[in-house]
C-alpha cells in the first residue's frame, strides 16, 4: 500500500519528532509512504477565522500535491478534519488521520516495544467528534476508543482516563488567542484532572492539545510530560531506517 504523509505544518514546527514516528510506524505497517515535497499549511487558520478567500490558494496546492494519491496520512485530527470537511470534491475518501487509519485500515494485532509509564489520555475535540475516534459523553451509545485500543497493544503502558475524559483543554485553535484568559483556565483545569491520575504522561492525537497543555505544565513546574500517540505507538521502532 502506498500512502502520502501529510504533515501539518504546526507539527513540523512544535512537533517534528510526530513526523519521524509516523514515517516509521506505518512503514513497519507495511505501508510505502511518501512524503510529498513542497507542503504548506492546509489553510485551516484562515478558513477558521473566516477568511475563506485568503485561503482559497493553500486549497489548491494541498490538492495538486496529494491529488494523485490514493491514501493520505496526517497526524492531525484536526487538520485532516477540516481537509475533510472542506476539501470534499476534490480528495474525498482519501484523507485520513494516521491512528484512525492504523485502527480502522491496517488493523495491527501487535507492536514491538514497551512503554513503562502511567500514561492518561486526553481525547481531543476534533478526533472524538469530529473524526469518531471515541465515544462523545454527550450522547447515549456504548463506549468505544480507537486510541485507546491502539495504546492497548503496546506492552508495560498503565493506561488511565482523567475525570471529565472529553471535556476540552481550551486551546481550540483561535479561540486560544480570542479568548486566552478563558482558554488558560481551561486548560489549567484540565492539566489538573490529568495529574490527579498519578500519571507520568499526557498522551494526545493532536500536537495543538499537547503543545497547549505542555505550556501550562511547564510554566507551573509540574511533574508531567506530553507525548503524541503516535510517538508511544512508535517505541519499539528506534532501530528500523
Amino acid at each position: 500500500m502506498k500512502a502520502a504523509l501529510f504533515i501539518p505544518c504546526y507539527v513540523r514546527a512544535v512537533a517534528p519528532q510526530v513526523i519521524e514516528a509516523s514515517y516509521k510506524l506505518l512503514r513497519h505497517l507495511g505501508v510505502d509512504v511518501v512524503i510529498p515535497e513542497g507542503q504548506t499549511c492546509c489553510g485551516q487558520p484562515m478558513g477558521n477565522a473566516g477568511y475563506e478567500d485568503e485561503a482559497e490558494a493553500l486549497k489548491e496546492h494541498f490538492v495538486s500535491l496529494f491529488k494523485d494519491y490514493d491514501v493520505i496520512v496526517g497526524p492531525s485530527s484536526s487538520c485532516v478534519s477540516f481537509v475533510r470537511e472542506h476539501y470534499p470534491a476534490a480528495l474525498e475518501g482519501r484523507v485520513w488521520e494516521i491512528c484512525e487509519f492504523i485502527h480502522d485500515v491496517l488493523k495491527p494485532e501487535a507492536l514491538p516495544g514497551s512503554f513503562p509509564h502511567k500514561v492518561s489520555l486526553h481525547n481531543s475535540c476534533h478526533a472524538t467528534r469530529l473524526m469518531g475516534m471515541a465515544a462523545p459523553s454527550e450522547l447515549n451509545i456504548p463506549y468505544f476508543n480507537k486510541l485507546k485500543d491502539l495504546l492497548g497493544l503496546i506492552d508495560g503502558i498503565d493506561l488511565v482516563e482523567p475525570e471529565r475524559p472529553d471535556e476540552c483543554c481550551g486551546f481550540g485553535g483561535l479561540f486560544s488567542v480570542e479568548e486566552s484568559g478563558v482558554s488558560i483556565k481551561m486548560g489549567q483545569d484540565k492539566v489538573r484532572r490529568h495529574l490527579e491520575t498519578g500519571a507520568e504522561y499526557i498522551a494526545a492525537a493532536d500536537s495543538s492539545c499537547l503543545m497547549h497543555q505542555g505550556g501550562i505544565i511547564s510554566a507551573k513546574k509540574l511533574p508531567l510530560k506530553t507525548i503524541h500517540i503516535i510517538e508511544i505507538l512508535a517505541c519499539g521502532l528506534n532501530e528500523e531506517k
